[in-house]
This record gives structure tokens, sequence and C-alpha cells, in this order.
């Protein structure tokens, strides 16, 4: 656990709470001071959701301190339980409250006695896992819970459905697209004449998670949510998974093909025989997505050769990097992403794709990085949209952490066929457009204020002397990289060469650093 003032992935509640407000008719019980408890307005205002967010904050006030959280939590569960009958009530602390080092777990287990709901507490360790491990590890509890609970009773079904059938699995609430990646995932499969057995966790229904293993495969769209839950039956029913994420021409046409591979190795049994999807796959790629003929156009072609950095998940980071290569031509000059966790397989996607691989936690890192690359464009997150701003490069936005606007109205998916009209659009876009690149040089842009750098750091043939040095260090951290940069502008501003202790209380008074 470490302070910080910018996060790509939030505290691991927070991807418990997405999971288990995503299922239908679970409710979850957050126990935590008040501060940790936002995640209800943030989901109402992005997903702009018309119901209430089924999550309750049993708040760890001076009474909790003085006599400890037990009969509070009891009590918030089972007031619950009375009053909405979920089927599933989870239970989370956060990493604040986890301090506090009490027994949740015989909390639970004492609240079940008495609750007609099911009670879980989310298996999660919040001092070593993040949004995403944590959003992966509750999906897979809770599936795991309520299989192992139908084998138990003997409802479990094992038989494959008659038609070809999938499961979609990794779709939840505050994910970047992902209702319309759903959407468009779900046409996919109705094209090719395949079932859709259940979407989870996104609307999915508890009591017919005993059904999940009828389905012939499973589908996986991003690697930060549900892979761990695809895992789970593959191993206790051999059941398939495709872990190919897709995004983009080349990768889709992958897909559908193990899609197809999947199908047929059930054909002995399957009333329709085998499939071949080929024919589809030409027809979408030639006449259904405008990607294939765009990358071939002469707007295009203007791209062609121009730098771009990509920085997100691992899922769009290395998705973004195939397509920019390998389909539009555009040089990678570095990708990466903040998963830790999977940066094995993201350094195997994107292998011999980019010039350099940069896997960090460390947006200061990210924005030196792009300093120093000075790309055409950058294709990243919020983060990168606003490190672009102040190096005046555009940015397309194509992973969370995310803003309002990445929650569009209008349909913006990034997978399927569709989704290759929308990365390309979004490609095209965050460039500066061919023929303007030579009207700002004739007219010298659109912007009246003069750009004094392109760097981050502005200061790089500025002399500090070692006393403005040691005065530097002694401000805060989370000021003290704007003070560096008002500084050095105000003594490029002035032609002064060496900053001095005086040279930085002249800026301050000067430009307010």
């Amino acid at each position: 656990m470490k302070l910080a003032y910018w996060m790509y992935a939030g505290p691991a509640h927070i991807g418990t709470l997405r999971v288990a407000s995503s299922f239908g008719n679970v409710h979850a019980i957050m126990h935590a001071p008040l501060g940790d408890d936002h995640f209800n307005v943030m989901r109402s205002m992005l997903e702009r959701e018309r119901d209430f967010t089924p999550v309750t904050a049993s708040i760890v006030d001076r009474h909790v301190l003085a006599r400890g959280s037990q009969e509070k939590v009891i009590n918030n569960i089972n007031r619950k339980d009375e009053e909405q009958h979920p089927d599933l009530i989870v239970l989370t602390p956060t990493c604040t409250s986890s301090i506090l080092q009490e027994d949740l777990q015989n909390f639970a287990d004492r609240a079940s006695t008495y609750s007609t709901s099911d009670v879980i507490l989310a298996d999660v360790n919040h001092y070593r896992v993040n949004e995403l491990q944590a959003a992966d590890r509750t999906s897979e509890q809770i599936v795991r819970h309520y299989l192992y609970k139908a084998r138990r009773h003997g409802t479990l079904d094992r038989s494959v459905t008659d038609t070809p059938s999938a499961n979609i699995i990794g779709i939840s609430t505050l994910g970047f697209h992902n209702q319309h990646d759903c959407r468009e995932s779900k046409r996919l499969l109705q094209d090719l004449g395949i079932l859709v057995n259940q979407v989870i966790p996104e609307g999915g229904s508890l009591k017919d998670l005993k059904d999940l293993p009828r389905a012939w495969f499973n589908i996986v769209p991003y690697r930060e949510l549900g892979l761990m839950t695809a895992v789970l039956p593959e191993k206790e029913f051999g059941m398939p998974y495709i872990p190919i994420i897709p995004m983009g021409i080349l990768d889709m046409a992958e897909f559908v093909a193990q899609m197809e591979k999947h199908i047929n190795a059930w054909a002995s049994i399957s009333s329709g025989g085998k499939v071949d999807y080929e024919s589809y796959i030409e027809n979408q790629t030639k006449f259904v997505s405008q990607a294939a003929w765009f990358s071939r156009s002469i707007d295009c072609q203007n791209s062609v050769g121009k730098r771009a950095v990509v920085f997100g998940d691992a899922t769009h980071a290395a998705s973004i990097t195939k397509i920019l290569v390998r389909e539009m031509g555009i040089r990678v000059s570095c990708s990466g992403t903040y998963c830790k966790h999977d940066a094995k397989w993201f350094n195997e996607q994107v292998q011999g794709l980019c010039d350099e691989v940069i896997i960090t936690e460390d947006h200061t890192e990210v924005g030196d990085m792009i300093a120093c690359t000075e790309p055409h464009a950058i294709f990243g997150t919020q983060m990168e949209r606003h490190i672009g701003k102040r190096l005046d490069i555009p940015c397309g936005v194509i992973s969370s952490p995310v803003h309002i606007q990445n929650f569009p109205l209008g349909y913006r998916p990034f997978l399927g066929y569709e989704g290759t009209n929308q990365v390309a659009d979004l490609v095209y876009n965050s460039f500066t457009l061919g023929m303007e690149d030579h009207l700002l040089d004739v007219f010298g842009g659109h912007d009246t204020k003069e750009v004094i750098t392109r760097s981050l750091s502005t200061g790089r043939d500025l002399i500090r002397t070692f006393e403005s040095q040691l005065e530097l260090k002694k401000i805060p951290g989370f000021v003290r990289g704007k003070i560096k940069k008002n500084t050095e502008t105000f003594a490029k501003l002035n032609n002064i060469t060496e900053i001095t202790i005086d040279v930085m209380y002249a800026a301050k008074e000067k430009l307010g650093a």
C-alpha cells in the first residue's frame, strides 16, 4: 500500500464492488470509514444508472473503534437481507478498514445463520492486489461458490446445449466500453449461429450459474477480468476458452477461426455438423469492416511511418499496438502497461512490434518517456491525455482509467468488426491530418499561445546551482514538478541560463509557482 495522488488501477475493494454490483440481485456490504464510500456516486454518474447501486457502507466510526465492528456489520447484513432479499450478500473491507485486523470471516459466518441470502467474504488481500486483480478474483470466487453449491445439491447440469453456444465472461460495470463490446460480441455470435448461454458478471443471474458448463466454450474479451473465471471450468469440466482478444482485423479472423475449431470438435454429436466461417471472415473483412480498406487508402497512408506511444491496461495496449503496426503501418516507439501482474503475457504480445516496452504504475515515468520520445500521437488512458495536453501531443483514449466522456451514449465498441471501424477512426483522428501539417506551418497553428516547450521538463539547457537543487528537494513531491516547470519557464522567458534560489523566488512571485 502506498500514498499516491494518481493510480492507474484503484484499490481492491473497487474491483470487488464492480463485480458484485454487476451480477443481478447481489448486494455488497462495504466495511469502510467515511471517504471510502464513493463507489455508489461514481457508478451512478458514469454508468448513468437509473437504479440505486446495490452497495451499502457499514461505516467505521468512533463507536466502532471503541466497541468493535461485529454487531454493526452483522446488523447491516441482516437488515439488507430483510429489505431487499438478495440472492447473495458480499462483505468486503477496504484497505483502510483492513488495518483493524477484524475477523470479518467470522462476521459473515454468523450473519449467514440468520440470513436467507448467501453471505460470503470477498477473498481478496487488500494490501497486495489492485482493483483489476480483485475483480478477477471476486468473479471467480462467486462462480466457484455457486458451481460447487449446485454440485452438492445435485443440480449441476453438465449436458451441453443442442446447438453451439458460448459464455461471455468479463463484461462488468465501469468497464471501458464494456456495454458496447457486449452488444457487438452478441451480434457476432448471432451472425455465426452461436447461442449466447450466459454473460457474466454484468446482468448475470446467480441461479443460472449452475448452467454455465452447458456452453461449448467460453469467450474472455479482457485479460483483466474473467480469465480466472474461465480457467475454473476448464480445470473442473475440461471446458475450453478462447484467450484471443477480438480486436482488430487480424485478431478477429483468428478469433472466429478458434470458434470454428471448437465447434467442429463437437461436430460428431452436433445436429448441425461442421461449420466453415472462412467466407464470413472474408465478407466481414472486405465489405462490413471499413478498416482493411481504409488502411490502404491515401488518407491512412499519410500516417504510415509516424510514431506513436501506447499505454494502458494489458488487453487494450497490446491490441492497439498490434493494430497500429500490423494493420496501419504506424511505428510504435514505446508500448506499455500498468498491469505489472500480467507483464509476461504483455511482453510476448508486443515483442518485435515496438522499439521499447515499459511496465510501470508510475505516471511520471510514463510522462518522462513520452517527453523524451516526442511521438506524433499517444494512445493511452486519461492520464496520458493530460500529459499530451501539456506537451501539445494529440491523444486517443484506449483504456481505463477513464472519464465520463469514455461512457458515450452512442454505439462505440472496440471489439468485433464494428470495433475495427471505431478504432480506425480513433487512430486517424488522433493524428494531425496530412494537409493540416502544412496549414499549421503556413498559418502558425490555431492557438495564439506560444508553445515554449514540448517536454515535461523545460530546463534541459538550464544550469541549477547546488543551493537551488537543495531548495527544490525541500518542496513536497506533489507540487515539486509544477514549481520546477514554472521556474524553468520563467528563466527561459527572461533569458536566464542559471537557476539560483533568487531566480526561484522571483519565479514564485511572478508566476505564483
